[in-house]
Order: C-alpha cells, then sequence, then structure tokens
C-alpha cells in the first residue's frame, strides 16, 4: 500500500491510496524506494526504514555521527553501535550488541578488518540490506549476505539521503 499526497489548487491536500497500482509506479528495487510517475504533481511519502549505524561516533566531524543526524532529520529511525557510548540527535549510541528488531538497513562505518566480529550479529538481526559506505566495501562480507539473501549496497548513506534514493 503506498500513500501519495497529490497537492490540490485549494487550500487542503488531498490523501490518496494506490494499493497495488502499478501503471503510476517504476519499483527501483522490491519493497524500498520507489518513484511515483503521475501526470499531476505529488508528492512522495517515503516508507520509514529503521536504520543501525555500526561505527557510530560522538565526534561531531565524523561522517557515521553526520549519517545520524541526516537519518533523524529524515524521520528514518535509528539505532546505533559505536565505541562509546553517548547520544546524537537523540539517538542513544550503544557499546555492545543489543538484540534491535525490525532493522531494515544496516549502514556500515567500519574498515573491513574490523567487520569480521560483526557478521553474526549483522547476520541475525536479518536486514533488508547493507550499505557498505566508502571505505569500508569487503568482498568477503558480500558474498555471506548475498547467501544470507541480503541486499549489498556499495554506497554513501548521506548521497543516497540528499538525493532521496535511500
Amino acid at each position: 500500500m503506498v500513500w501519495v499526497k497529490e497537492k490540490s489548487p485549494g487550500p487542503n491536500t488531498n490523501h490518496h491510496i494506490i494499493p497495488g497500482y502499478r501503471g503510476g509506479l517504476l519499483f527501483k528495487r522490491q519493497y524500498h524506494n520507489f518513484l511515483v510517475t503521475l501526470k499531476q504533481k505529488i508528492y512522495f511519502c517515503y516508507m520509514k526504514k529503521k536504520t543501525l549505524v555500526i561505527g557510530a561516533s560522538l565526534k561531531a566531524s565524523r561522517y557515521s555521527n553526520i549519517a545520524i543526524k541526516r537519518l533523524v532529520h529524515h524521520d528514518q529511525p535509528t539505532v546505533a553501535i559505536g565505541l562509546r557510548e553517548g547520544e546524537v540527535e537523540g539517538v542513544r549510541i550503544e557499546k555492545d550488541k543489543p538484540p534491535f528488531e525490525d532493522i531494515d538497513t544496516v549502514t556500515l562505518y567500519l574498515s573491513p578488518p574490523r567487520q569480521p566480529e560483526y557478521y553474526d550479529y549483522i547476520l541475525s538481526l536479518n536486514p533488508e540490506r547493507v550499505i557498505f559506505n566508502p571505505g569500508t566495501e569487503n568482498p568477503e562480507f558480500y558474498e555471506i549476505l548475498k547467501k544470507n539473501h541480503i541486499e549489498v549496497e556499495p554506497a554513501c548513506t548521506l548521497v543516497m539521503l540528499s538525493t532521496n534514493q535511500y
């Protein structure tokens, strides 16, 4: 089911539900981002994807910290794991590996040598996808994830958010 908002000339905005309507929807990826291509101007309300940031930092200059802020700004439910406990934009950074539920996306900010200790943990969360940000690319882990039917995305979370491809 997809919620779209149609811009109307009056002060009110009409809300429409288009269940299973594929004529006006182009799916880029199953269950995730899709584009609405109707003749009217339509504002699309993106589905929320609970995201786990692994390698989160309390330092404001770190990309993981910026990613948490942008995820919160885009109203994506966010949880985080890092070396130090703390809080960024209301998101608690955990030090250990809690059994989070309903994780859709894991976004990695760990170099490949530090990733093996997280393999089993990430697989136990059963996410839909894992985003490998620049510098985290790991072909060995790609294969493990693909064998477990988890989508692999070597991409930048910040770019994906800023271009509405998240």
